[in-house]
């Protein structure tokens, strides 16, 4: 007997991760699944690829997906027992994800009708069962429907009639489907899915323990992640030499090392200073002069950085890249590496005295205090750059500045407080006082450096850690918890970042030959 070819008797069946090529039929799927309720969007499955691309999951059969799952992982302790599916999904983005919670929450199991036979839903839940085994997880957390209440409601209670089916003298498709896969009982929420008639809006929540799991004291729950900031207002005085800069710069950073801070900030462009010894009259040439201090600067802040073991915002600098003139500021982290931010937006005094150029690239930098961002003055009044670098994660925005009258200094603080309650970011301006009567265009400086916090309870009174009194040489410090942060954007009494309608519209950085954002 010849050997018979089996290949055309295989059915192929394939568990995977979700891919963006699959979205359309995703969504195809859901309205099969569920043709009374609103189906996922594009921009809701883009969003969860974006930030939890592992826990999504989609069975394949014959070259066609026949069955879906999502979910995100959440600290579940921090929400109200009686959430709502928006709450626990940030409205179906995801953007809540948490890598270091304790729990997967799922929010989705689809299975095409048609297939509701061959354990499609089982293969799903066991997928999620070994990405919580396999991410160290403590336990699996689901809000499920109960799709036939309707038919009871006139005569049961949703408690009755979850009891009823618990004891097996009633069908539900998905809580009796949920039983049997090892999930235990826990509540029953009222308005948890806002167009789930057929369960007349309830869910049982259920979870599933990991046996396995092994609490791991790296990842105990944190009460509290300080990062204490340093803040120079530096006053603007005539100097005779880059020694004598030197001098002053490192009288500064040896306080904060002496208050034990991760961050010390110095103001935009505070090395003009070094203009009160340059002999050049014409702002322009005199600044062409002044960027030869740049190796000297870098080196100096570099070594103060190292020896003091503190992260130096540099304020910023000017310098010449190939014949052109930027304003950058630099990152000194502690551990000697080096990290810069182009001004991106070039005010029409810096255009028309000194010719500076714009970058443009939106950085977001890694520290050993999480992810920051440096926008350098007049780029705070943009919030389309605080919005970018908060979405990529950045918790402080720190913003060097330089204003020569209160309207200006205004501009910058008004803004700086705005962009701390718009995306819930601590927000730092650190600006230049005194004067220069040797330097044109430097003369006068106005400036009363901050910390600022988004407003809620969590935060001081005023949504303000610490402020300067104006216009005097001075310091501040002020310790802020990034863990505090982290609660708000889940627990706070608002939450501007999570509930932005990115249904109606988003903030994009253009591809082209030039803008780009990089971390």
């Amino acid at each position: 007997m010849a050997d018979m070819d089996l290949s055309k008797f295989e059915k192929k069946i394939v568990l995977r991760n979700i891919e963006e090529k699959d979205i359309d039929e995703i969504i195809e799927l859901a309205l099969v699944c569920f043709p009374n309720m609103k189906p996922w969007t594009k921009e809701q499955l883009r969003s969860h690829l974006k930030y939890f691309p592992e826990g999504q999951f989609c069975i394949e059969y014959e070259d066609k997906i026949i069955g879906s799952c999502s979910s995100l992982i959440v600290n579940f302790d921090e929400y109200d027992v009686q959430h709502t599916w928006d709450e626990i999904t940030d409205k179906g983005y995801i953007r809540n994800h948490d890598p270091k919670g304790y729990n997967l929450y799922g929010i989705e199991v689809m299975v095409h009708p048609e297939y509701r036979r061959m354990k499609i839903g089982r293969r799903l839940y066991d997928a999620r069962k070994d990405l919580a085994v396999r991410l160290n997880l403590k336990s699996i957390v689901i809000g499920g429907r109960i799709p036939n209440y309707h038919k009871y409601s006139e005569e049961m209670t949703p408690r009755e009639y979850v009891e009823e089916v618990m004891a097996q003298n009633i069908y539900d498709p998905v809580l009796t489907f949920q039983l049997m896969n090892g999930f235990v009982l826990k509540r029953i929420n009222n308005n948890y899915l806002k167009d789930d008639f057929n369960s007349m809006k309830y869910a049982t929540l259920m979870e599933w323990s990991n046996i396995d799991y092994r609490p791991m004291t790296k990842r105990t729950y944190k009460t509290s992640f300080p990062v204490r900031v340093f803040v120079v207002q530096y006053m603007m005085k005539q100097i005779n030499s880059f020694h004598d800069f030197a001098h002053q710069c490192e009288y500064y950073v040896d306080i904060s090392s002496d208050y034990k801070s991760d961050f010390i900030v110095f103001p935009e462009i505070f090395t003009t200073q070094l203009l009160s010894f340059i002999e050049e009259k014409t702002p322009s040439l005199a600044i062409r002069r002044l960027t030869r201090y740049t190796e000297d600067y870098i080196k100096l802040f570099t070594e103060l950085a190292v020896k003091y073991n503190v992260n130096i915002i540099g304020g910023s600098h000017f310098v010449e890249e190939d014949g052109d003139i930027y304003n950058i500021a630099y990152l000194f982290r502690r551990d000697g590496t080096i990290d810069k931010q182009y001004k991106l937006h070039i005010t029409p005094n810096e255009e028309r005295w000194w010719g500076i150029q714009p970058g443009h690239e939106i950085k977001i930098f890694d520290t050993d205090c999480g992810k920051i961002s440096i926008l350098i003055c007049y780029d705070m009044e943009f919030p389309e750059l605080s919005r970018i670098v908060a979405e990529k994660g950045a918790n402080i925005i720190f913003s060097p500045f330089c204003t020569d009258d209160r309207q200006g200094y205004l501009r910058v603080r008004y803004c700086a407080q705005a962009r701390a309650v718009e995306n819930q970011v601590y927000t730092v301006i650190a600006g230049t006082v005194g004067n220069l009567t040797e330097a044109e265009n430097m003369d006068i400086q106005y400036a009363q450096s901050a910390i600022f916090t988004p407003s809620d309870f969590g935060f001081p009174r005023d949504g303000i850690v610490a402020e300067c009194t104006p216009n005097i040489e001075m310091v501040i410090v002020g310790d802020l918890d990034l863990e505090i942060l982290r609660r708000s954007r889940s627990t706070g009494s608002v939450m501007q970042f999570n509930n932005r309608r990115t249904d109606l519209y988003e903030i994009t950085v253009k591809e082209g030959k030039n803008p780009r954002i990089s971390k």
